[in-house]
């Protein structure tokens, strides 16, 4: 028995959700963004009326996902499946990735401050560059960061997200952290929903969709987060 617009019953269902321009509105700066009241307690609600299987799968780190949204989804898997806590007081997981090679952060900082407004944020394993309050600097940051992934083709890749350029590991990809978090209890047995807003979230749409679950890409089904997160509230109340 399927829910309405094809997602599978809601009492089989398992959510997964993107962050950043799908349950929060984009900010000048990644840690400028707002949780809205009551979308806590909304992904509570969710989260118990779907046996804890709810999760977050993002490009943040796990421990800024925490800061932000606490205990309100049961796992959590940050920097694109680059580490994953399975559950509460669970320990990261991080699978054997690429490390950033020596160098490249301190060239990466040089870039930034060429470029004034431009924000360099560090990951793990990689790093963004942002450029949303110096749009006119995006193509050579774009090309500058993709100069440097070639330098290791066979380790790193970029990504072109919304209003920034990111280097990750090969292998760190939101659709092996779906099937990865899908692997284990509450999700194991469960049909995935996947819910995200940007290029990086395709990987994870598509596992949802193999997996014989549903891919929500916010542009074209919802339009914004704020709507993203009225529909939540209906599903709390009422599933969908």
């Amino acid at each position: 028995m399927s829910g309405p617009n094809g997602l599978p019953a809601f009492g089989r269902a398992a959510l997964l959700l993107d962050v950043d321009g799908t349950l929060l509105d984009f900010a000048p700066t990644p840690d400028a963004v707002i949780v809205p009241p009551g979308l806590l307690d909304t992904l509570r609600l969710i989260k118990s009326r779907l046996g804890g299987a709810l999760a977050v799968i993002s490009g943040r780190p796990v421990e800024q996902v925490e800061r932000f949204l606490a205990d309100a989804p049961h796992a959590i898997a940050g920097e694109h499946g680059g580490a994953i806590r399975h559950g509460p007081g669970e320990p990261l997981e991080r699978p054997p990735l690429a490390e950033l090679p020596a160098g490249w952060l301190e060239e990466a900082k040089r870039i930034v401050a060429a470029h004034p407004g431009a924000l360099l944020e560090r990951k793990a394993r990689g790093l963004v560059l942002h450029y949303r309050a110096v749009p006119e600097a995006g193509a050579v940051l774009g090309d500058w960061l993709r100069g440097l992934a070639a330098r290791r083709p066979d380790a790193f890749e970029v990504l072109d997200g919304n209003m920034a350029f990111e280097l990750r590991p090969l292998g760190a990809d939101k659709g092996r952290a779906a099937a990865a978090l899908m692997a284990r209890p509450p999700f194991a047995g469960r049909i995935p929903v996947f819910i995200g807003d940007d290029v990086t979230d395709l990987d994870a749409i598509r596992i949802a969709k193999a997996m014989g679950g549903e891919g929500l890409f916010v542009p074209d089904v919802f339009g914004s987060p704020a709507a993203v997160r009225d529909w939540l509230g209906r599903v709390a109340e009422q599933g969908w």
